[in-house]
């Protein structure tokens, strides 16, 4: 690219200096050669613009300054369903007070490596039992969907591994200082939505097809398997981990295979369907558990839903999780993953309040129309859990934590 021209002597210039030094009979226009100009060591002078006139020169660089970074309030005002509000301040990193100092330091040196201890051991011994109970045996496969899990096992051994996986995951809850966990139940019309239990499950007429919870941490996985032990769609990734891979399939996970390029395949979705549609039907089907927001939140919003757990039609049992907090908030929105366990096990007593609302059964028009079935269903919920409905999803999120991350750069 050629740079602009300037008027500009060479004593201005940096290169004035070095032109300084050489003979003026020396410098020569230098011109191309063309047929008109046969001689190129011709010193006629050419009196030829080196602009042609009517034509704009090219302009000059303009350095415009960048916009200004959106303070903290602007952005608290604009993510607000991703905004902590407890002691740790912003992404966990605010300054403590020090009476705050002094409990997480004695949380540090007492409680987190009992809590590690408690929580390794716990892992260990399901893992245990899942090696037990699926040992000689194949997991059930779908080959051109790359599936694998030993949920659709029968007998004694789905007894033992549904049991002793639900005991372990209120286990795993309690040693992460959630000794109580308060649960409501919202009555519905028996004669429409059928009768409750104490697990929050459904008897005839109506069977749901697939549990649907507002999405606030990572522990909201640890409840929903020590109540009803359901299937999760979780990351390829994860049937690879050590321990953790062989319980996500015996908890019958869907993966999330998005390298697939198979003609047959059906993609997430479409399993997902299929298995809601099994669940509806099969009472011995394995249930599956859907976050329709797509991500967490702070727990106070209500993101918009997907689609995907409201496509089969099937009713849904929707399902509220709130984690009131004095200290630390559980939630796990805008805070590191390490960071957020790190703290969450130094706390010393965590709270959990968990809403049971009755199988919502989708009217013909619901059924016609998945959007305005999984509306409806978010609205009931924000409802029921004095929740405030947001506009805003995961990419807002991104966009949300890479400001943060940019304005504590700056500092």
């Amino acid at each position: 690219m050629l740079a602009p021209i300037q008027n500009q002597s060479p004593s201005d210039s940096g290169m004035g200096s070095e032109l300084q030094n050489i003979p003026p009979e020396a410098i020569r226009p230098v011109r191309p050669k063309s047929a008109e100009d046969p001689d190129p060591t011709s010193t006629t002078k050419d009196d030829r613009p080196l602009i042609k006139a009517g034509t704009d020169s090219a302009p000059a660089q303009v350095h415009t300054p960048p916009p200004p970074s959106p303070s903290m309030e602007e952005l608290e005002k604009k993510y607000a369903p991703f905004v902590r509000h407890d002691v740790y301040g912003i992404m966990g990193r605010g300054e403590l007070p020090r009476k705050e100092k002094l409990l997480l330091a004695i949380g540090l040196v007492v409680l987190l490596p009992l809590r590690v201890v408690a929580a390794t051991a716990i892992l260990l011994v399901y893992y245990l039992i899942c090696r037990v109970c699926t040992a000689f045996l194949a997991p059930n496969r779908e080959d051109e969907q790359e599936q694998e899990d030993y949920a659709h096992l029968g007998g004694w051994r789905r007894k033992v591994i549904t049991q002793s996986g639900r005991f372990c995951a209120r286990a795993m809850l309690f040693a992460f200082g959630f000794y109580w966990i308060r649960k409501t139940h919202v009555q519905g019309n028996n004669d429409i939505n059928g009768k409750l239990n104490n697990e929050g499950q459904v008897s005839e007429p109506e069977r749901p097809g697939a549990i649907v919870s507002n999405h606030v941490s990572h522990l909201d996985i640890l409840y929903h398997m020590s109540s009803s032990f359901p299937s999760f769609v979780a990351k390829r990734s994860v049937a690879k981990l050590p321990l953790v891979g062989l319980i996500s399939k015996c908890l019958g996970c869907v993966y999330v295979q998005r390298e697939s390029r198979s003609p047959e395949f059906k993609g997430v979705s479409g399993v997902v369907n299929e298995r809601i549609k099994e669940a509806h039907q099969d009472e011995l089907a394995p249930k599956i558990m859907l976050f329709p927001e797509g991500t967490t939140t702070n727990g106070d919003f209500l993101l918009p839903f997907k689609t995907g757990a409201f496509l089969s039609k099937a009713p849904v049992l929707p399902v509220i999780l709130r984690y009131p907090y004095q200290r630390f908030s559980p939630a796990w929105e805008s805070i590191s993953g390490s960071r957020h366990v790190l703290l969450l096990l130094c706390q010393f007593i965590n709270y959990m309040e968990v809403i049971w609302l009755p199988v919502y059964c989708p009217s013909q028009q619901e059924k016609d129309d998945p959007k305005l079935y999984a509306e409806n269903v978010r609205r009931l919920m924000a409802r029921e859990g004095n929740m405030i409905m947001s506009d805003i999803g995961l990419a807002e999120k991104r966009v949300y934590h890479a400001a943060l991350n940019g304005l504590f750069i700056q500092q």
